[in-house]
């Protein structure tokens, strides 16, 4: 997934060719042409190659491009997609425009990873690659075990695992590592039993209503903005005079 403007013939061309899969969002200026309506109201179209793929023999991609309406602050706003997954009934058109909302959810995922998980400067402290790889694996496998232990708990609770706190989960099972030693192997399944609901309490209230306009501040000045034409033109300076008396 990525954002508006991103939707060029050779950013497109690489990620199909690395066998991925594309879904981004494309500006209004960008038109495609109409090659068949599907049945969900997206069409199909086609990526046309740059003029230095077209000279090696590139030929056009074909994509579908979904359009759907959002009401944002009583004004409806158009957002047209495009993608590459075309079979409908397994890809369709309303599921690919939820999910490319959620997109900025892998920016939480590196937060949770570099910030909380860790909460140091210095995010791998092995100097070869064998140890870097390692201590890698290591950390994934960690967030992997604490999002792992939030999904249970938010399935037998009932609720989504993007409800729940990951920095609260995380001190609560920092909290609970030191006693799983301690205890037989045979009262694990105690403390699992505990720690999971435990985690479920940990809810994520409700976000207040926060609007940012998207409005440029500027500045009152009463000097003009500075232009092309005001370029190596300079200013002048008076001289200045001082006058000395001296008394008599």
């Amino acid at each position: 997934m990525w954002d508006r403007g991103l939707h060029s013939f050779k950013m497109v061309h690489a990620a199909i060719k690395q066998k991925c899969h594309i879904l981004g969002r494309v500006p209004a200026n960008v038109k495609f042409e109409l090659v068949k309506t599907l049945g969900n109201g997206s069409y199909l179209s086609w990526v046309a190659p740059d003029g230095k793929s077209k000279k090696k023999g590139a030929k056009r991609i074909p994509i579908c491009v979904i359009e759907y309406v959002i009401e944002d602050n009583g004004s409806d706003k158009v957002y047209r997609l495009t993608t590459d997954l075309m079979d409908i009934s397994t890809f369709p058109a309303l599921i690919l425009a939820q999910e490319y909302h959620t997109r900025w959810e892998a920016e939480n995922t590196l937060d949770e990873l570099k910030v909380h998980l860790l909460g140091r400067k210095t995010l791998i402290r092995s100097k070869s690659p064998r140890e870097v790889v390692q201590e890698i694996y290591g950390w994934l496998l960690g967030h992997f075990c604490i999002r792992c232990l939030m999904f249970q708990s938010a399935s037998e609770a009932g609720i989504s695992p993007l409800g729940l706190s990951f920095t609260g989960s995380l001190r609560l099972i920092r909290r609970a590592v030191p006693q799983f030693p301690q205890a037989a192997t045979e009262d694990l399944h105690l403390f699992y039993s505990w720690l999971v609901p435990e985690i479920s309490y940990l809810e994520i209230p409700p976000p207040k209503f926060r609007s940012n306009p998207r409005i440029l501040k500027k500045t009152r000045s009463k000097f003009l903005s500075k232009k092309r034409c005001h370029r190596g033109s300079t200013t002048v300076n008076q001289p200045s005079f001082m006058f000395l008396t001296t008394a008599i």
